[in-house]
């Protein structure tokens, strides 16, 4: 049913919601539930579809022509076609890269939109916000280099009340500027602030890679990021003060992170002794799956 699918994906329009939103959803589920070979023959055949990236590149560019919905919380046909499309992409990107499939037409995004759909959210839903950094973070781990992918229309305009970084710095990070870097990571923080569970897990994760991606560019740029203090104040809120309250996954993935990344400004020897206090009375078979492997990095890193 692959080949039929994508093709009427790609006979379509981006407004046919009710048909393009369940098909593309099916395109996403045949990649992720299969087996390796089929897999990668799914990702050849859909690469292969010209008018299926044509379509999705007027999908994805949707997120930043339409008006923001006046209900934040509320998917509308139209979201949800949008969140199908980019999670769509980015499983592309991460199995084109994988297989290094031929590629047959390429996308064209701009950055600088991209990164304002996250950081200027305007209303948009959880969901939307979750799918776009999902797309981030595979752009991030190919460091911007997928052959299915071309970057565009960068910004270079400055921000005069912001200090200038060193032209060496913005090259060194290209194609993503200090400024940019420095919006995403606020707007990552403010996000965690909401306490969503599944918005939480991609901030998380979203931050983790970006921080990785920093720190093959410019060592100080990732230490400087993982070193804000802001971050400490993040940790206070998300904890919360309740009972057992480091072992939540998106804590322990940060503690981990700031460790990775010697932010001893940020996570004490207290705190670490206190999270280890708490895995040695909690009851490590009733933990939560995400909470049990965020555990085993975070005493790994230790």
């Amino acid at each position: 049913f692959l080949f039929p699918v994508s093709n009427l994906c790609g006979k379509c329009r981006p407004r046919d919601t009710d048909l393009l939103q369940p098909s593309l959803n099916f395109l996403y589920c045949s990649l992720h539930q299969t087996t390796p070979c089929s897999q990668q023959r799914a990702v050849a055949v859909l690469l292969s579809n010209v008018s299926l990236l044509e379509l999705l590149q007027k999908v994805l560019e949707c997120t930043w022509l339409r008006s923001p919905p006046s209900e934040p919380a509320y998917l509308s046909s139209e979201d949800a076609l949008l969140c199908s499309g980019w999670l769509l992409v980015a499983s592309l990107l991460l199995y084109q890269h994988r297989y290094n499939t031929e590629v047959h037409q390429t996308l064209s995004l701009d950055l600088t939109e991209v990164l304002n759909a996250v950081v200027f959210r305007k209303k948009k839903p959880i969901l939307l916000l979750v799918s776009i950094m999902q797309f981030l973070r595979a752009v991030l781990q190919q460091n911007f280099s997928s052959s299915l992918l071309v970057i565009v229309g960068q910004n270079t305009a400055q921000d005069a009340t912001q200090p200038q970084p060193s032209p060496l710095q913005d090259a060194a990070l290209h194609p993503l500027a200090m400024r940019q870097v420095f919006s995403l990571v606020v707007s990552l923080q403010n996000l965690l602030v909401h306490k969503d569970l599944l918005l939480s897990q991609a901030v998380v994760a979203c931050l983790e890679t970006l921080v990785e991606y920093l720190y093959v560019k410019n060592q100080d740029v990732a230490l400087h990021v993982a070193s804000q203090p802001w971050h400490r104040f993040l940790l206070f809120i998300l904890l919360n003060g309740g009972q057992k309250s480091f072992l939540q996954s998106e804590v322990l993935r940060l503690m981990t992170l700031f460790l990775r990344y010697q932010s001893s400004n940020i996570i004490s020897q207290k705190e670490i002794s206190q999270i280890l206090q708490e895995a040695a009375e909690a009851n490590l078979a009733e933990l939560p799956e995400a909470t049990s492997r965020a555990l085993h990095l975070f005493l790994c890193q230790v």
